[in-house]
């Protein structure tokens, strides 16, 4: 595969592992392509690096969707309820009630 914003933001990685935006733009990339699978793998990554990473909840439970694993889906979008809720963000909560309310 040859795409130059996924060369640079395994560069930015491999710089700063910790790198918590550039590991989501990552997981962002591999959708675009949808390449599932290697998105699925990376926000799983942020979950467990960076588990107040709100964002995340939603793009790997749509990831999840994608790769046909409603039970995952549902799983994941329930934690980033819980996740959002505790950091008063009712932005992202409305949007992963919505997520979730539209795959039940």
């Amino acid at each position: 595969m040859d795409n130059k914003r996924i060369d640079n933001l395994k560069a930015i990685l491999a710089a700063d592992p910790q790198d918590t935006f550039a590991r989501y733009a990552l997981g962002l990339e591999y959708i675009s392509l949808a390449e599932f699978e290697q998105a699925k793998d990376i926000f799983e990554e942020i979950c467990v690096l960076d588990p107040t990473y709100v964002a995340t909840y939603y793009q790997l439970g749509k990831t999840y969707e994608q790769l046909g694993d409603e039970s995952n889906a549902r799983k994941i979008y329930e934690k980033g309820i819980f996740v959002a809720r505790s950091q008063n963000d009712d932005h992202t909560k409305s949007e992963l009630e919505q997520a979730l309310n539209d795959l039940l």
